[in-house]
């Protein structure tokens, strides 16, 4: 029996957004559902990495939440686990992300990588070694 995720981060893009296809070239994610303004624009994306779900919200003016793009800083970083970092690296960098710290191993088991998204959101990307 498959548990219900009970985690599920939600994302905050620039208001004005329309594609978000880089979760899915990045990542392989699964956009599940999708509720738009009237303009086509994002108002929010439920999506799912290989059953894990997170939301993509469209900034608005009366939210405290905003994009990291509007103080070109971030409080969260998101970390996915993945079977070859060096291929989501390439991917995530191939579908628009900079690379913020290379793919090395570290003396606490991991190896990781960090990349920004194009809205401002940093994804460590890593696996136990």
């Amino acid at each position: 029996m498959q548990s219900k995720p009970t985690f599920a981060p939600q994302l905050v893009i620039p208001n004005g957004v329309t594609d978000i296809s880089f979760y899915i070239k990045a990542f392989g994610a699964v956009e599940l559902r999708r509720f738009s303004n009237d303009d086509g624009t994002i108002h929010v994306s439920e999506l799912s990495i290989v059953g894990s779900l997170f939301h993509l919200h469209e900034q608005t003016l009366h939210s405290s939440a905003v994009s990291p793009d509007k103080y070109h800083a971030t409080t969260v970083t998101i970390g996915l686990f993945v079977e070859d970092v060096h291929v989501v690296m390439a991917q995530a960098e191939a579908a628009g992300a900079s690379v913020r710290s290379p793919v090395q191993d570290y003396d606490y088991g991991y190896r990781q990588g960090e990349v920004i998204d194009p809205f401002g959101h940093h994804w460590l990307i890593e696996k136990a070694i």
